[in-house]
């Protein structure tokens, strides 16, 4: 999400195309992001809602008050920013026309490549035309809420996905229709004599934590750490349905800023290797290396796959005793790590 994103969302206010809510009223912030300018007049209370942690964490460094799960009805106003997946666009706008007083004022924005003007093409084909005005290399979409939106909401509204009907995620979660081919492979290198405790870096909806369980049934724990909030609580649901006898401890955690405070025999990742659908950004992935590095006993091993292109082997190799590449294919490779 471009930081430009939060200043087009806000620009109606500031250019006076619309009236700043007032002290008393209540706005409802959906994909809340840092970085909102100070507007004279705009006195409303914000609730923001954001289910990122690295989002969420900075948020809260800037005063804000957030939570990761949208709740309460009767707002005022909504605003939303809007991000690449439309699954999640259309969900978040479902749940603004669900929350927000008839009459009350909805308000979108996002950059140009995110999915603001499909979701302004989306919501005419609905019958509902929005005012809009182009900022800061972003769309800013509004319009006020209509009295009846059951039809609407009802079209836009994402339910869950089943994967291989034994798991559910939703749309705008990483790999919410299908197993990632790269955790696949991951899967066939997993040991099936582990009988320790083990962590899942970057668990998603929980495929690779059921793997292990499955393929390793004396697994003693698997604590799974993830930043998304959304995806940590079907990975909840998928290890509860899937491994009922599990010992399983769930961390809603920004690896790269909150380290794991235990020990463990076993990680397993796939970690991410782009933000926001970008290019292939191998930070991300770099620094939950070295979160495994100190979160693993002495002996300890590290699993994980990679995009074949990216650089994870230097800082394997400075962070760990030994480390090898344990196989490939056209598109991923398994790297192995120990301590």
């Amino acid at each position: 999400m471009s930081r430009d994103a939060v200043k087009t969302l806000f620009h109606p206010f500031a250019a006076d195309m619309l009236p700043a809510p007032k002290a008393g009223e209540r706005v409802l912030f959906l994909g809340a992001e840092a970085g909102a300018p100070r507007l004279e007049g705009f006195e409303a209370e914000i609730v923001a809602v954001q289910n990122l942690r690295p989002l969420y964490r900075a948020l809260q460094a800037h005063g804000s008050e957030v939570t990761p799960e949208i709740s309460g009805e009767d707002y005022d106003a909504a605003m939303i920013l809007c991000g690449k997946h439309r699954g999640e666009n259309e969900n978040r706008m479902a749940e603004a026309l669900k929350r927000v007083k008839a009459g009350g004022l909805i308000l979108a924005a996002g950059a140009k490549e995110d999915g603001i003007v499909t979701l302004r093409k989306t919501l005419a084909k609905l019958g509902i035309e929005a005012e809009s005005t182009p900022k800061y290399h972003g769309v800013a979409i509004w319009f006020a809420r209509p009295d009846d939106v059951s039809a609407t909401v009802a079209k836009l509204e994402q339910k869950p996905v089943t994967i291989d009907n034994r798991f559910t995620a939703m749309p705008g979660m990483f790999s919410h229709d299908r197993v990632d081919d790269g955790s696949e492979l991951l899967v066939s290198r997993m040991p099936t004599d582990f009988d320790g405790n083990a962590a899942d870096f970057g668990a998603g909806w929980g495929y690779l934590s059921v793997m292990l369980a499955e393929k390793s049934p004396r697994t003693a724990r698997i604590d799974l750490f993830e930043a998304d909030y959304n995806a940590l609580e079907f990975a909840k649901t998928n290890l509860l349905e899937n491994c009922p006898r599990l010992t399983a401890r769930f961390f809603w955690q920004d690896l790269a800023a909150e380290p794991p405070k235990e020990k463990y025999d076993l990680i397993i990742m796939n970690p991410p290797f782009h933000a926001g659908g970008q290019a292939a950004e191998p930070a991300l992935g770099q620094a939950m290396i070295k979160a495994a590095a100190t979160a693993l006993r002495s002996g300890g091993k590290l699993l994980m796959v990679a995009n074949r292109g990216l650089p994870y082997e230097p800082v394997l190799g400075s962070e760990f005793r030994k480390s090898e590449e344990v196989c490939r294919n056209a598109r991923f490779k398994i790297l192995s790590a120990q301590k």
